[in-house]
């Protein structure tokens, strides 16, 4: 078909019934049908801070049973309230709020049009900063519809605060609507909502308020709910009438992370996390997040205590818009490194139904990201300064945070690197310069260190007994970090047992002995095994075994990363001996002339060596304590 230039355009718009519209947003408005309560709250909640806002500024006529002195802040009354009320017998929610109303027009123009938000009309309508920042949550439109998805039927009764008529609207689930007059008395809106068949869950106590916890337990509005009324305890003879106690908000309107953290004590901090989290363990400390321009967020972090390194290290950080909570974990806001910790986040800048997608490609969340990176980085580097001796009892359990987020993170190891500190062996702490600052006259730009006290304990001692400090580096992750400080510095990390260090080297002539180095070859069992001659200051040590740290961390890593087979073999040792011993003389001198008992004796030193570095095989074992009993056979 050739397209014909004169013909008239038309223009139109696209139009769907609402038989079809309706089937869709029932099932797949929300991936979590809960969420229907958070919207339709939101709405009351919306509702009552545009209401104080007319009302403060002198827009609104306040009615006389609220007592409001227009343009008078300070004597807008606290009793603004959302009630939340299930009936079983008539299978109907209702949500309540004495907020702001609609007269027939506005309801008409919000409800009967799907996805046209009041909010953002009300806040085009009365344009200004005051409004922008009134907590306005902004979804009335299709957020209303999500009752579709528990609800055969909707009902809405509502009365303006402009002194119209009041009304009711009430709309089937085949999107058939009608609005009548209604006789409703006092400002505000009662969204009432006829639980469908299949839907009987959300007609019990215990699932409203599980909601109702979840994602409205900080909503700027107190929020009251009414189940299920229990029988009154029969009264005793004789006993007094107890008052009825006054109904309690499930709801906190001013949740700490609004406070300045002036305001704010270390008890509340803590009675905040218990709440929050459950978790009756204190956290290690905590970050108060309050970001202002060009960011608009706020939020508390903490840190919580790892009982050990295996510990699941999964946090939990809620992502909140409002007051309203929106998600657990988003990876997008929190870096990935930070999702070990617990928290809160509220942004008024995300959209409140924020998808996965959004957040990848915001660029405003990209800085939010990293202020919260910086944030953290800033509360170690000032507990560090600040607070040494604190920060070093805190190190073990901020230790694999610290080491991950680096290894994660440059700009975040770049902002911390002054404050990372190691244990020695003896329990003090360093920082890499003070560590080096020391170690200038013996064995400048290395490190050296330990990963298990008592099996390296040999090696350890020589090295303390030079004045050599020993780092003590246990943790899995030690492994990969020491390596990346490596590119980072010039330093170079080795293990105590990786080889002679210049300062146990003696001033002795060292001899060779090729028949000993045969022996020892051929006693091991390993004919790839190196055998050298070093001359120790250590005159009672006879031989000690060394690993290459090359090969080593090969390994390690070969095995981290489940890359090792059972066949593979271990890194090859080297046995080094020592040729300022009187004991290996001695056996040198057996080994040339060809005494068979060379053998038994070199046999039981080179698993000594063995025991020293390592622990023993099954099979080594058997042989160490077959030799061990030999010997003393002889002896005896």
């Amino acid at each position: 078909m050739r397209y014909n230039m004169d013909e008239k355009i038309k223009k139109g718009g696209i139009s769907v019934e609402t038989e079809h519209i309706f089937p869709i947003i029932k099932k797949w408005l929300y991936s979590d049908k809960d969420i229907f309560l958070r919207e339709i709250v939101s709405n009351a909640c919306d509702a009552i801070a545009k209401y104080k806002m007319l009302a403060s500024s002198g827009q609104a006529q306040a009615e006389e049973n609220y007592a409001v002195n227009i343009g008078q802040v300070s004597d807008i009354p606290d009793d603004y309230k959302i009630t939340v009320k299930a009936d079983k017998e008539e299978r109907t929610i209702t949500v309540s709020d004495n907020g702001i109303g609609m007269t027939e027009e506005e309801l008409d123009r919000y409800l009967c049009q799907i996805a046209l938000s009041g909010a953002l009309d009300f806040i085009n309508k009365y344009e200004g900063e005051e409004s922008r920042n009134n907590g306005i949550i902004g979804h009335f439109g299709l957020g209303f519809y999500s009752s579709f998805m528990v609800s055969d039927r909707v009902t809405v009764v509502t009365k303006s605060y402009t002194g119209a008529p009041a009304v009711k609207w009430e709309c089937t689930d085949s999107g058939e609507y009608t609005l009548s007059p209604s006789d409703k008395e006092t400002r505000g809106t009662d969204v009432i909502m006829h639980i469908a068949d299949g839907e009987d869950e959300y007609l019990e106590d215990g699932k409203l308020k599980s909601i109702l916890e979840q994602y409205c337990s900080f909503m700027p509005v107190e929020i009251y709910y009414e189940g299920e009324k229990k029988p009154e305890p029969e009264k005793k003879e004789g006993e007094e009438a107890k008052e009825p106690e006054a109904p309690k908000p499930i709801n906190d309107t001013h949740p700490l992370w609004m406070k300045n953290p002036s305001d704010c004590t270390e008890e509340e901090y803590l009675e905040f996390y218990r709440k929050v989290f459950h978790d009756y363990r204190e956290p290690l400390f905590h970050i108060h997040i309050n970001a202002d321009y060009p960011l608009n967020f706020r939020g508390i972090l903490y840190f919580p205590k790892i009982t050990n390194e295996y510990e699941s290290l999964e946090g939990q950080v809620k992502l909140y818009y409002n007051q309203v909570f929106v998600a657990d974990n988003i990876k997008e806001v929190i870096p990935e490194f930070l999702l070990m910790l617990r928290g809160v986040i509220d942004c008024p800048e995300l959209p409140l139904n924020v998808s996965r997608s959004y957040l990848q490609n915001s660029g405003y969340v990209a800085k939010m990201s990293q202020h919260i990176v910086k944030k953290v980085a800033d509360k170690l580097n000032s507990l560090f300064t600040t607070e040494r001796e604190n920060y070093e009892k805190l190190w073990q359990d901020i230790k694999i945070f610290v080491e991950y987020g680096s290894l994660r993170e440059k700009k975040f190891y770049d902002r911390v690197k002054d404050s990372v500190i190691y244990q020695l062996t003896g329990g003090r702490y360093v920082t890499l310069d003070e560590y080096l600052e020391g170690a200038k006259e013996k064995h400048e730009n290395t490190v050296y260190y330990a990963t298990d006290k008592m099996a390296q304990a040999q090696y350890i001692s020589m090295l303390e007994g030079e004045g050599i400090d020993v780092m003590y580096l246990d943790k899995g992750l030690d492994n990969q970090f020491i390596s990346m400080i490596e590119q980072e510095r010039n330093v170079k990390f080795l293990r105590v047992d990786s080889g002679v260090a210049d300062a146990l080297r003696g001033d002795g002539e060292k001899f060779e002995s090729k028949a000993l180095a045969d022996l020892f070859v051929k006693v091991s069992g390993n004919d790839k095994l190196k055998v050298t001659f070093e001359n120790l200051k250590d005159g009672t040590l006879p031989a000690m075994l060394t690993v290459s740290e090359q090969d080593r961390r090969f390994g390690e890593m070969m095995r981290l990363y489940g890359m090792q087979n059972d066949g593979m073999p271990a890194p090859e040792g080297e046995l080094v001996l020592n040729s300022g011993s009187d004991m290996i003389k001695r056996l040198a001198a057996k080994a040339e002339s060809g005494d068979e008992s060379a053998a038994d004796s070199a046999g039981y030193i080179y698993r000594l060596a063995l025991l020293a570095q390592r622990k023993l095989s099954a099979e080594e074992l058997k042989d160490f304590l077959r030799g061990s009993f030999a010997m003393l056979d002889k002896l005896v």
